[in-house]
């Protein structure tokens, strides 16, 4: 959530600020506004809003001069979206501008301290206690005075300085909050994600937490906690521009659903040789993998869904316990992890805040962990003994596609490698999973094709106001996602439920009209799938079915709408049935008028509690 910006260079920075607020777009704000030194003072220009306010306010940029400059797309915890409330923030004199990713966790004593001292506030912000306690500090040399401040305040923060005073410097400070530095000639930038910096570099730093940074024209350099120099090594991005912008789309969520099958084939295809799941840089040793008591899943929103995925299919491959864990309960629950324990932590970004708490969590109850994660040299994959990267390239829209099937797919990948080690596959099952992962894209282009389908049940369901999902098993995990896009995005009322708990109190909420998503794939559960059909349809349920092709024909027979993906095998059919679930919340939103890439209240990347 929220976005950061900093340049330092020879052009004019607001124009530049504007362009990669406009690539943090997607990660979720409700005002935006920037900082620039204009030769004598800070020129600060901040909206509540969508970035287009910002854009027309200081006419692209070109009502703003200078060099250096922060910008910021803010999205509200301390204070309500406001004018006031937007960042940066600055100090009582104007002369020192702050940007802030995360929370301050001791803002309000901090706060009162400078209250006392005299010093008055204009926000709600924890932000601004940041930028006046460093004035309070500020001697001559901000660094300095940033570094006493850091050793007082408590929480997560990813920081972007400026001070009039030394216009020739940008300050970058990070701590459990994402925030990388971008490296140029005759430039330099701090962003909190490379969409915003990719037109302009390619070569950036990972900053570490409890690490600062000075950026000049010139150059960077990298202190840590004690302000003692650290050398810190460059890491080139290797991805296209055009894989951050819409190609054509009308959404970046359509672009990324259709580019799901190109992104598996990434995933897969590196790790398949000669029928073999190959898994390069794995280092877990066959006598902690045989030893192996339990897994933990532990992840948010979509991350979670895959886990629940995941565990059906995790469970049957190594017959091994598997418990799903939500990341922001995992630490509060008190987990039973043991060295021989085996946390697998899955994150899109690799920086979500409660998921590293997990991760931080297990590792000192002495646990292995093993990431799931897109984004390489993101914090989560640096903690963990192991890393598999999903390789989905980009994701800009909020609601998740491409990361949640690659992710998945890395998931049954693992599954079946660990399988093939504790022997509990035998060969020919192996061989068959591993022919159809082989397929797995392919399929999906073949369910991709078949969109206008799902594109007319849209048209019939749109207006409806409450929508449940039903499955049993896999279905059941792949009817939570279904269901979660479809909220995220159209904000239609929708809960998921295990088929057979209809009779246990939920069914009382089925009246004549209601729409239920029967999801039934799974062909060892099929019938009692159609049993639960023809419930809800007795109550006077609308049902839109989601079956293979084996099962068309009799769910065609009590199913209102039909929709049906090839066969495969059972471990990677929610693989090839999430695709259509994500083209019905995509097509209802759509009809709805809604902002599908920018959902209210929703941000790409938690990186706060």
């Amino acid at each position: 959530m929220c976005g950061i910006i900093g340049f330092v260079g020879g052009e004019e920075a607001a124009p530049i600020l504007l362009d990669g607020l406009s690539r943090l777009e997607y990660r979720g704000y409700d005002s935006a506004g920037m900082a620039v030194f204009d030769g004598e003072k800070l020129e600060v220009a901040k909206a509540k809003g969508r970035l287009r306010v910002l854009f027309d306010m200081t006419q692209g940029g070109a009502a703003i001069h200078g060099a250096l400059g922060i910008g910021h797309t803010r999205w509200a915890t301390h204070g309500a979206p406001s004018d006031v409330n937007s960042h940066p923030q600055v100090s009582r004199s104007g002369r020192i501008a702050v940007v802030h990713n995360g929370i301050i966790e001791n803002y309000a004593q901090l706060k009162q301290f400078l209250v006392d001292q005299g010093v008055p506030f204009a926000s709600e912000t924890d932000t601004e206690v940041v930028a006046q306690l460093i004035e309070y500090f500020y001697e001559g040399d901000i660094l300095k005075a940033v570094g006493r401040v850091l050793h007082r305040i408590e929480g997560a923060y990813a920081l972007g300085i400026i001070c009039a005073d030394e216009p020739e410097k940008l300050i970058a400070v990070r701590k459990d909050s994402p925030l990388i530095l971008g490296l140029g000639e005759g430039f330099n930038f701090l962003a909190s994600d490379v969409t915003a910096i990719i037109k302009h570099t390619r070569e950036v730093i990972y900053m570490e937490d409890g690490e600062l940074a000075v950026l000049t024209r010139d150059g960077v350099a990298c202190y840590n906690h004690l302000l003692q120099p650290v050398e810190k090594e460059i890491s080139h991005v290797d991805w296209e521009i055009d894989a951050a912008e819409k190609g054509g789309y009308e959404h970046f969520m359509f672009k990324e659903i259709m580019e799901q099958p190109e992104a598996l084939r990434r995933a897969i295809f590196p790790r398949l040789k000669d029928g073999e799941v190959v898994l390069p840089d794995f280092s877990l040793d066959d006598g902690f993998i045989q030893n192996i008591d339990r897994l933990y899943v532990v992840a948010c929103g979509s991350s979670y869904h895959v886990g629940m995925v995941g565990k059906y299919n995790l469970e049957r491959l190594l017959r091994r316990p598997v418990e799903v864990t939500l990341a922001s309960e995992f630490r509060y629950m008190e987990p039973i992890v043991t060295e021989r324990t085996l946390v697998v932590v899955i994150s899109q970004s690799g920086e979500t805040l409660d998921t590293m708490a997990a991760l931080r969590e297990a590792r000192r109850l002495g646990g292995k962990i093993l990431s799931i994660v897109n984004v390489v040299g993101s914090s989560i994959a640096r903690e963990s003994d192991e890393t598999l990267y999903t390789w989905a390239g980009p994701e800009i829209s909020v609601a998740t596609t491409k990361a949640y099937s690659t992710q998945l797919a890395v998931l049954d990948l693992l599954g079946l490698y660990l399988a093939k080690r504790l022997g509990t596959i035998g060969e020919e099952r192996y061989r068959a999973v591993v022919r159809e992962l082989l397929l797995l894209p392919s399929k999906l282009e073949q369910v991709l094709e078949k969109r206008e389908d799902i594109q007319y049940y849209a048209s019939q369901y749109f207006n409806h106001e409450s929508i449940f999902f039903i499955g049993r098993n896999v279905d059941y995990a792949l009817g939570l996602e279904g269901s979660l896009k479809l909220k995220e995005i159209s904000y239609i009322h929708s809960e998921a439920y295990a088929s057979g708990e209809l009779k246990h109190g939920t069914i009382s909420l089925i009246e004549d009209g209601t729409l239920v998503v029967a999801v039934a794939t799974y062909s060892r559960l099929f019938e009692k799938a159609m049993s639960n059909v023809v419930e809800v349809k007795s109550r006077g349920a609308d049902v839109l079915a989601l079956t293979t092709q084996d099962h068309i024909d009799k769910m065609g027979t009590v199913a209102n709408g039909l929709f049906a993906i090839p066969d495969t095998d059972e471990l990677l059919l929610p693989s090839l049935g999430v695709a259509p679930l994500q083209l019905l919340a995509y097509y209802i939103a759509l009809m709805r008028g809604c902002d599908i890439d920018k959902p209210r209240n929703l941000a790409k990347s938690v990186t706060v509690e």
